[in-house]
């Protein structure tokens, strides 16, 4: 809405409070997209993602109207903390949360992110297939894992970040990501699926 260009989430977050339903139209407008990509990608079930997006989206409306909502300059990450929990309830009401615990000498700390981007069409094909293969191996990953490495590659959080928002403290959130890594070592040498990206 034109209304509302150049505003910051923030300020549609506190027009609301104020009485401003169109402002949590265009808020929740800027922000469904990220927050549902962020909830489907932690359960990989799009009518539990619906039900978890629903229900957030439910307790943010909730909490604004409670007056529990300050402008800190993170509207986004405030919602996203919300969303969280939501999903740590349904995994807790599920008895499905798991982390996996491996053995300290297998160490992944080098495995870095990149974006590729290669004229050549041999080099692109097998960068797709490589990123394929990345996103299977990473949907494979238990829950609390396949969180962190959503956060911090894919919305490029800080470790500090990843843990104030999943209410964990920052050792546990760069323990999450190494056996994250680990995992995703060992899921590449068992199928035998190289990683290396064409340059």
């Amino acid at each position: 809405m034109k209304e509302f260009e150049g505003m910051t989430n923030e300020t549609l977050a506190l027009l609301y409070v104020g009485g401003n339903n169109k402002a949590f139209d265009e808020l929740l407008e800027r922000t469904q997209s990220s927050l549902f990509a962020y909830i489907m990608f932690v359960v990989r079930n799009e009518d539990v993602a619906n039900d978890i997006f629903q229900e957030t989206f439910v307790k943010v409306i909730t909490k604004l109207q409670e007056g529990r909502y300050t402008d800190s300059g993170k509207f986004t990450f405030w919602m996203t903390r919300i969303a969280h929990n939501v999903i740590i309830d349904w995994f807790r009401a599920q008895k499905s949360e798991k982390i996996i615990d491996l053995a300290d000498d297998n160490n992944l700390n080098n495995l870095e992110g990149e974006q590729v981007q290669d004229t050549f069409c041999e080099s692109e094909m097998v960068n797709a297939q490589v990123m394929n293969d990345v996103k299977r191996m990473m949907e494979a990953l238990p829950a609390a894992q396949r969180e962190v490495v959503y956060m911090r590659f894919y919305q490029q959080l800080s470790f500090k970040e990843i843990a104030e928002m999943t209410g964990v403290s920052i050792n546990t959130s760069l323990g999450r990501m190494r056996y994250a890594l680990m995992n995703l070592r060992k899921m590449a040498k068992e199928h035998q699926i190289e990683l290396a990206l064409q340059y």
